[in-house]
């Protein structure tokens, strides 16, 4: 994706970034849940526990997504209050 300044996009490209991070979201949420799954099973049959730090590590990948979304979000409410 292009790195353009949100208040320069049209509301179009705003919701397609939306769109497209929304997806990034739920699909890479899907895959982490299957990995979480097999990490936690490594855990309990092996009795590493140190593994356990993987998780968060993990999680805190996703929040420069999450911030992006929130962003796009912002500027998609406002403007759509300015039309309205």
């Amino acid at each position: 994706m292009k790195s353009n300044k949100l208040s320069e996009l049209t509301i179009t490209e705003l919701n397609k970034q939306k769109k497209q991070l929304s997806g990034l979201l739920i699909g890479s949420a899907i895959i982490m849940l299957f990995l979480f799954a097999t990490l936690v099973y490594l855990i309990v049959k092996k009795q590493n526990f140190v593994l356990l730090a993987v998780i968060p590590g993990c999680l805190i990948a996703w929040l420069p997504v999450i911030i992006k979304l929130s962003q796009l979000n912002a500027e998609i409410k406002l403007r759509n209050s300015e039309i309205n």
